[in-house]
């Protein structure tokens, strides 16, 4: 077995800014229902991604449950959703790799084939399902999704019909939904600096800060009316 330079990963921990699916978040683990040659191919898999990580995808999990696995999916340009950063989650069920695993996304969005409580509806994870996919397969195809919205198996029925009929509007309110839950939230710098120079950079910032939150404030009673 090779033995190479394990990369440690610390149990996720879900941020408040984010829609998360509470009922989801809270369900039971089912790590003892599942083989343990089905663990240490998943555990495979993700230590894989960790250290050759895939495009656009980081992947996070909570290591005191392979079950639970979530990853972040910048979003792709030439879409809507360029400039975003989705939170997703991967719940493996106890017949897993037999049966298809449930997706979800944790970040609100606006598309066809993601559900208002964030389920997403894809074939590859029922129909088109097979055990050899795994889960690198199926964040390419969340990310594929994102790009290809497939709007004859929509979950969201208004994103579908504006997809189909006035995809303009439909790119502007998912352009809206990407910019006011999609972004990344940056890190203030803790240092203290009392350089005039750092106290004029953290004045602007502040003033910065408050012209997005009332962009998004607007935007937020924007799409209210839509």
């Amino acid at each position: 077995m090779n033995a190479s330079k394990s990369v440690p990963i610390t149990p996720l921990k879900i941020l408040g800014n984010f829609g998360i699916l509470k009922e989801e978040m809270s369900t039971i683990s089912n790590v003892e229902n599942l083989s343990p040659q089905t663990i240490r191919q998943v555990m495979k898999e993700i230590q894989s991604m960790v250290e050759h990580p895939l495009e656009g995808i980081k992947i996070q999990i909570n290591d005191a449950d392979v079950t639970d696995i979530q990853a972040s999916v910048d979003g792709p340009v030439g879409t809507p959703y360029v400039g975003g950063i989705f939170r997703v989650k991967i719940a493996l069920g106890k017949d897993y790799p037999q049966s298809p695993p449930k997706a979800f996304f944790l970040t609100k969005i606006f598309h066809p084939n993601v559900a208002s409580r964030g389920e997403i509806c894809v074939d590859t994870l029922k129909k088109d399902w097979k055990p050899d996919l795994g889960v690198k397969h199926i964040l390419l195809t969340i990310k594929c999704l994102l790009i290809v919205p497939n709007a004859e198996s929509a979950l969201n029925e208004e994103a579908g019909k504006l997809l189909l009929e006035r995809y303009d509007d439909y790119a502007q309110r998912a352009k809206m939904m990407t910019e006011i839950h999609a972004q990344a939230a940056k890190t203030a710098d803790t240092k203290h600096d009392d350089r005039p120079s750092s106290k004029k950079h953290a004045v602007d910032k502040k003033l910065q800060d408050k012209k997005k939150e009332k962009l998004i404030k607007e935007k937020k009673r924007m799409l209210r009316r839509l």
